[in-house]
């Protein structure tokens, strides 16, 4: 299992002032079956704009891979090494399991290079918080490190841990217009 990930929250008081108004770990964490990637959700937009009122936790909704529509969603996911990860995703594909997204349903896996290949309708900005993963594109792949980033810009991707460390990465999903 991954750290748990503290998470400060601001916000405004009922005097309209800025104060704190979550200090502590993150509470939806989400493991499809273990050896699967760990997901942390930190924060959901539903609209954008942004509403920056209230203090309710938006995450403490069902999982879903992509974002609310017209929303954004910034998590953190720990992928264990492909030694570990890809016999579970292969076991999910076989039992046709879904995230609540659809996902599993609506992916063709036959052809494809790796078992995580998706796609979702937004923008999102990775960065690598720690260790090393492949960015694996139907035509090509980059190894990216720890501080460097990818912009994915809705394509059909997989991420490829194939160290023996888990990788680490931040990542802000944004809604987009499918490709």
């Amino acid at each position: 299992m991954s750290q748990p990930i503290r998470r400060v929250v601001t916000g405004h008081d009922s005097e309209g002032h800025s104060c704190f108004i979550i200090d502590d770990v993150a509470p939806h964490v989400y493991q499809r079956s273990p050896g699967s990637s760990i997901v942390t959700e930190l924060w959901k937009t539903q609209a954008s704009p942004a509403s920056n009122t209230g203090v309710e936790d938006p995450t403490l909704s069902p999982f879903r891979l992509p974002p609310p529509q017209n929303g954004s969603v910034f998590r953190i996911i720990n992928y264990p090494p492909d030694s570990e990860r890809l016999p579970a995703l292969n076991a999910e594909h076989a039992s046709s399991v879904d995230d609540g997204s659809g996902r599993a349903s609506a992916l063709d896996k036959s052809g494809q290079r790796h078992p995580g290949f998706h796609k979702t309708s937004s923008i999102d900005y990775a960065i690598v918080l720690s260790g090393e993963i492949y960015a694996v594109m139907e035509k090509g792949e980059v190894l990216l490190k720890a501080g460097e980033v990818l912009v994915q810009r809705g394509t059909n991707h997989a991420w490829s841990n194939r160290s023996e460390q888990p990788a680490v990465l931040a990542f802000v999903l944004l809604d987009a217009e499918p490709v």
